[in-house]
């Protein structure tokens, strides 16, 4: 009659040996996101639609603009090495990920000596490690966080050139502007010295007023020669982007105004911590946790032992008639054991090593979040006073105009000097300058608001 307790105990052993052969068996610690290390009433509800799935097409509309981003991003050589970079990613991943298959190769072999000749073909497996306690699998779990981390990494790259290629085209076309406004400004300085001439010859104002006039023609002229000069620089900057000339069709046009050059869809006013963690560089940082804490099973399984099966198996004859006859095969089957028994206390500071990498993991993990939060919450205290900022300075460009009217007027009448006139002109000049600085600001404010959100970037 069979024991009884050999009977209960044989099944769980059967099961043992099922469960170590699948290599079911994962010594790396269980992975749990952190929680976001950011104030808990920081952040506000994103009302619809959500940033994260706001395409190019819809964030950009004017199309010169959308043209030029889709040609940076065709031609930008940073970008093509982060795509590069992803592709080799993969490619690592998928070696380290073979070794959980065994390799098999063919052999066909034939020799000649004294003894006569010798054919033989045969099949082997070399070397397959038997995973009892995961250590395959987790270093290639690694290499697949690993390739995730990179192609976050290059989405992040893509998200930051588009967001320099729009502020290089919203910069060079602020500069156009300003270009434009110096031109019209000297035009009109001309035409009121050619007046002031004729009114100092006639004995209506002091050579002090028509020197005055003057200066005002020369500080036009130096403004007209310095915005030539930055426009060209610009272009340059956008160029260097974009990996290729700037087709003249794409450029902006210097007699439009920057808010029509540049029109940006409106974003929403908050963002939950939820966003936050969908930005690339934060799902980066996240899957940079993932591989450390996998690569803590590989120092773990390194404590116990290695089994790995060596086997051939073929057939030689010294014809080639009898290569397959009957009687010629052979066949080898050498499994191997290797037991660490003692390394110096190596195996355990590598386990060390392992829990100290998740450790900084985590620690970096937190400050990408931190990051984004602090990003984000700088973009929107701008945001919240642009609004009143434009309105402001649209206002005082009005009243600079109504006042240099006044004082021209007044000084035609001869009731004021021409110091007037020139402080007018110098006012409104200043006025209009501000005006496209800050709507350059108001226009840049959306993109970065929309790069630290994580956008969509979908075409």
């Amino acid at each position: 009659m069979p024991d009884l307790n050999a009977l209960l105990i044989r099944p769980q052993l059967l099961s043992l040996a099922a469960l170590l052969l699948s290599g079911c068996v994962n010594l790396a610690p269980e992975y749990r996101q952190p929680a976001a290390a950011i104030p808990a009433d920081g952040a506000a509800a994103v009302p619809a639609p959500d940033p994260s799935q706001v395409g190019r097409s819809e964030f950009f509309v004017d199309a010169r603009l959308r043209r030029t981003v889709e040609l940076a991003l065709a031609n930008n050589r940073d970008l093509r090495v982060s795509t590069l970079n992803v592709q080799r990613a993969r490619a690592q991943y998928r070696i380290q990920d073979a070794a959980r298959l065994p390799g098999v190769d063919a052999s066909v072999g034939a020799s000649r000596s004294n003894n006569g000749t010798s054919l033989s073909a045969g099949l082997a497996l070399s070397a397959f490690e038997l995973d009892l306690f995961g250590r395959v699998r987790t270093l290639s779990e690694a290499a697949l966080q690993s390739y995730f981390a990179t192609e976050e990494g290059r989405r992040s790259a893509e998200i930051s050139l588009v967001a320099e290629v729009a502020n290089a085209w919203l910069t060079l076309a602020a500069d156009l502007e300003r270009q434009r406004l110096a031109g019209q400004t000297q035009e009109t300085r001309r035409a009121s010295l050619a007046l002031d001439e004729r009114r100092h010859a006639l004995g209506a104002i002091t050579g002090l007023a028509l020197a005055q006039s003057q200066s005002l023609v020369d500080s036009s002229r130096l403004d007209v020669a310095r915005y030539a000069a930055q426009v060209e620089q610009d272009r340059h900057a956008l160029e260097l982007l974009l990996g290729a000339a700037l087709p003249a069709d794409l450029a902006p046009a210097s007699e439009q105004n920057l808010a029509d050059a540049s029109r940006l869809v409106e974003l929403p006013a908050g963002v939950p911590a939820e966003l936050l963690q969908r930005r690339p560089d934060v799902l980066q940082a996240e899957h940079q946790l993932r591989g450390s804490v996998v690569q803590i099973g590989v120092a773990r399984a390194a404590f116990f032992p290695r089994i790995s099966l060596t086997a051939s198996a073929g057939t030689a004859s010294s014809e080639l008639s009898g290569l397959f006859k009957s009687g010629s095969g052979s066949w080898s089957f050498g499994p191997s054991l290797s037991l660490p028994i003692f390394d110096g206390g190596a195996n355990a500071a590598a386990l060390e090593s392992a829990r100290l990498d998740r450790d900084i993991a985590v620690a970096q993990y937190d400050k990408a979040v931190q990051t984004a939060f602090r990003e984000v919450a700088d973009a929107l205290s701008v945001r919240a006073s642009l609004a009143e900022r434009l309105a402001a300075q649209q206002a005082l460009v009005a009243n600079a105009e109504r006042q240099l009217s006044l004082a021209q007027a007044l000084h035609r009448a001869g009731s004021t000097g021409m110091l007037e006139v020139l402080d007018a002109q110098r006012s409104l000049y200043a006025a209009q300058q501000s005006l496209i600085d800050l709507r350059l600001t108001e226009q840049s404010n959306r993109l970065d608001l929309y790069k630290v959100l994580g956008g969509g970037w979908k075409t």
